[in-house]
């Protein structure tokens, strides 16, 4: 099969036929997990009230994921296995989820089993109570303190951004409407945050409550680097409130460096000259040239954001879509 480009396809009704739910997995190196992982999902698929789908995204996985996934597909003529070429990133393989499934109404879920499978028809009757998007806070978490402290901060600038209150933008189960999920592939950026960008299109979003339990196994691929890469990539998305503080601060500096000249100028005039200050303006001076790198690197952020998207290069790349027999394509883009 040959690979196809996506930057963000989208269909613009559900397909004729199409289940009434889709359930969207994003997976990279997860194969301990997968076939518990999936023996609770398809537990929970069967109890539903409606007809649902399972949709795995291989983000490109360097162990036995694929291999597993496949064997899960045969065995469950629900499950749809998407592959991509190379690891995309978390985000960019919801995306992919996003663009072959077909359901009325997609929840995505991480697959490491940290929030629970058994939780998925708490979101569904939320989203058929009226809401558009439905997103989940992490109760009892068992992350460290610093995990823990990074994810409340990424979770406030993220609040501030898009306008909308969040508790917790780094939990990914969540539930959203067609609609919802049609304007985000649209909108859809080169470093996509799906929560936020969902719920900057939203008009009924709503937040519940949901269990969290330790990685089923392994370790999280979230370290500090890499929170720190989603954050700047959150910042520079969303808001210009960054580079407006950072020229506001500029001009503060530059006044404060007016008026301390003036004063070491008035000095010199009623002591004289003098050496013992020296370093103290070099240590003013470091201060300044920090700002001032800081400064750069942030305007470097946008500009670099810009050359990513005018490039207009795929944000993921599909090898390959594995259906069950029968079930008929996504509309195309």
């Amino acid at each position: 099969m040959r690979p196809e480009f996506r930057s963000g396809a989208t269909a613009d009704a559900t397909p004729s036929g199409a289940p009434a739910a889709s359930i969207v997995v994003p997976v990279f190196n997860e194969e301990a997990g997968l076939r518990t992982l999936h023996a609770r999902i398809a537990a929970v698929v069967d109890a539903l009230d409606r007809p649902a789908e399972i949709v795995y995204v291989d983000d490109g996985s360097t162990d036995q994921s694929l291999e597993e996934l496949l064997v899960i597909q045969a065995d469950d003529h629900r499950v749809t296995v998407v592959s991509l070429a190379r690891n995309a990133g978390q985000h960019a393989a919801v995306l992919a989820g996003f663009a072959h499934a077909r359901g009325a109404v997609v929840v995505t879920i991480d697959a490491d089993l940290q929030n629970p499978p058994e939780e998925i028809p708490r979101l569904l009757q939320t989203i058929d109570a009226g809401h558009d998007v439905v997103g989940t806070w992490r109760e009892d978490r068992g992350d460290p303190a610093l995990r823990r402290a990074i994810s409340a901060l990424v979770t406030g600038v993220a609040s501030r951004s898009v306008g909308v209150p969040m508790r917790d933008c780094g939990s990914m189960l969540r539930a959203y409407r067609r609609d919802v999920v049609d304007q985000v592939l649209r909108c859809a950026e080169h470093s996509p945050f799906i929560p936020v960008l969902a719920a900057s299109v939203a008009q009924h979003p709503t937040e519940i409550p949901i269990g969290h339990a330790a990685r089923f196994a392994g370790r999280s691929r979230y370290s500090a680097l890499r929170f720190m890469r989603l954050g700047f990539d959150l910042i520079t998305s969303f808001s210009m409130l960054p580079i407006q503080l950072v020229s506001l601060a500029g001009i503060g500096v530059s006044l404060a460096g007016i008026a301390f000249g003036i004063f070491l100028f008035i000095r010199r005039l009623m002591v004289g000259p003098e050496s013992e200050g020296v370093f103290t303006l070099f240590a003013i001076l470091f201060v300044f040239l920090g700002f001032l790198i800081l400064a750069v690197g942030m305007v470097g952020e946008y500009v670099g954001r810009i050359y990513l998207e005018v490039r207009r290069r795929p944000t993921y790349l599909v090898r390959a879509v594995h259906r069950p027999e029968g079930t008929p394509p996504c509309a195309p883009s």
